[in-house]
């Protein structure tokens, strides 16, 4: 219960530091040209706010339903479905009676917001606390590669050289490069002393995907048990700590990997294992859990990372530079929603509270924050009617054609894009609840 309200509490905090920032961002330009801007809420005033206080020509509230915010701009068609303002002569103070360019800007402020706020508290966490990485001689055992990834040419202790002919700085990087960006090549060492080109197919990411293998080079770890759960499997055969994994009934075991692959991909319930402790060979037998599983936990030797700290102008520089490909990674890992797979791994507000940490971090919070800021900009600027990339699609089609949609049609849309939003919404919560109750 603990770790729910710490992460719950968390998530609050963040969306409501980036809604305020998200909507001050349509607030101020609107401001800047004279449009009347009638409340300012954070949280949704369904029926009754929790507090609120008229200063000036705006009422700024806070509503009791935490699900986003909004600036209720006047002249503007919107969520708030004010008919009857709309069917008055319009006002000069009026969102439609400004000219297409600053309603444009008007539009386009949250997004811009969001897109700052994210670039900018990456710059900040770098700078406050530093970075940390692998670098392929911190793995001196070099790479554990999966089915897919033997297929297209890596082999087991393959150690990475480059990327396209560039160094990767973080190795761990390298499964989101393969996934998200289009890679060309990736150039290996292997301990022959030969250097090698594997040349990474165009739909390699696809692939990944579709095999649920999303990490398909790993570090090679050996297959020596770090620790063994109380009352499992695993303790009551008599597994200890420090003891090797060398035979799965048949199979032979070299790596941590392939113990992890052959627990996923064999069903036997029963398993003969085969462990080298100490000097000597030690064999016993086990039955599954209900889980699947038996209790055991990898040791993670000869991988240590590397922490340096970072000038103002390299935080700026890298801090940039990471907003951006996360950017880039996030748009293109959106094209995987469009497939069942992808559907089915949607999540609300329960996948967004899991990415806090269970206990308090500042680190982790701003680096969450500055994630959740960077997809509420892409999400927002999709050309959905309601939400503000459908209002700037229907502003483009104006400049471009010259003719303004006609109200009603814009209310049509934002009637049809509302409902869209809410299906979105109660499917990708309707999964979190399903996986809570399946347990999945």
């Amino acid at each position: 219960m603990e770790v729910f309200i710490i992460k719950a509490f968390q998530l609050i905090l963040s969306l409501a530091i980036l809604v305020v920032l998200h909507e001050l961002g349509h607030f101020i330009p609107a401001k800047i040209f004279k449009t009347r801007v009638e409340k300012f809420y954070l949280f949704f005033d369904v029926k009754f706010s929790l507090f609120k206080k008229k200063i000036g020509e705006t009422v700024y509230g806070i509503g009791w339903l935490p699900l986003g915010g909004y600036v209720k701009i006047a002249g503007m068609i919107d969520e708030s479905f004010d008919k009857e303002q709309m069917n008055k002569p319009p006002q000069p103070w009026e969102f439609r009676s400004k000219p297409t360019w600053q309603r444009l800007i008007i539009m386009l402020g949250g997004v811009t917001v969001n897109l700052i706020v994210g670039f900018a508290l990456y710059m900040m966490i770098l700078f406050v606390w530093g970075k940390d990485y692998v670098p392929q001689e911190n793995m001196p055992n070099g790479l554990d590669p999966s089915p897919v990834a033997i297929e297209i040419g890596f082999e087991q202790g393959d150690k990475l050289v480059d990327v396209d002919g560039e160094p990767l700085e973080n190795v761990l990087d390298i499964n989101r490069n393969l996934l998200l960006r289009p890679v060309e090549y990736v150039t290996v060492s292997r301990s022959d002393g030969t250097t090698n080109k594997i040349n990474i197919p165009e739909d390699f990411g696809d692939k990944m995907f579709k095999s649920g293998q999303y990490s398909p080079l790993n570090p090679l770890i050996s297959a020596t048990v770090d620790s063994v759960s109380l009352e499992s499997p695993a303790s009551n055969a008599g597994l200890n700590a420090g003891d090797v994994i060398i035979k799965m009934n048949t199979d032979n075991i070299n790596t941590w990997q392939e113990f992890s692959n052959w627990m996923d991909n064999n069903n036997d319930k029963i398993i003969n294992m085969t462990l080298q402790r100490n000097e000597g060979i030690y064999e016993t037998t086990l039955q599954r859990d209900i889980n699947g599983t038996i209790g055991v936990w990898k040791l993670n030797t000869g991988i240590k990372p590397v922490h340096r700290d970072l000038t103002l102008t390299e935080s700026i520089a890298e801090g940039f530079d990471y907003g951006y490909w996360t950017l880039y990674d996030y748009v293109s890992q959106f094209q995987f929603v469009f497939t069942k797979q992808g559907a089915s791994q949607l999540g609300g507000f329960g996948t967004i509270g899991g990415l806090f940490p269970a206990q308090w971090d500042w680190r982790n919070f701003w680096s969450t924050t500055a994630l959740i800021s960077i997809i509420l900009a892409f999400m927002n600027i999709l050309p959905i009617p309601a939400l503000d990339g459908g209002h700037v699609m229907f502003l483009c089609y104006e400049m471009v054609t010259g003719r303004k949609p006609s109200d009603k049609f814009l209310e049509y849309a934002q009637v049809i894009g509302f409902f869209l939003l809410i299906a979105l919404v109660l499917y990708a919560n309707g999964n979190d609840l399903f996986r809570w109750i399946s347990g999945s």
